[in-house]
């Protein structure tokens, strides 16, 4: 399944190391050294998050896309 939730992606000073987070799926977020390790382990999480909220019988948002902040 291709993602197509909109992703956030920053570095941290904190952490040294790219973050990536998902608005669309709460708490959903993971982070790598470098810019496509990042979005590598999110695809991940996001999968594992979507089996998860399925498999407690809980709702899957359906993908907006572009989120738009006022």
């Amino acid at each position: 399944m291709p993602i197509k939730y909109e992703l956030i992606i920053y570095w941290s000073e904190d952490d040294q190391s790219f973050v990536v987070e998902v608005p669309e799926l709460p708490g959903c977020a993971a982070d790598g050294e470098t810019y496509q390790e990042a979005v590598a382990n999110v695809e991940i999480v996001i999968h594992e998050w979507i089996e998860t909220a399925q498999s407690l019988g809980r709702p899957t948002p359906e993908p907006k896309g572009r989120l738009l902040f006022a």
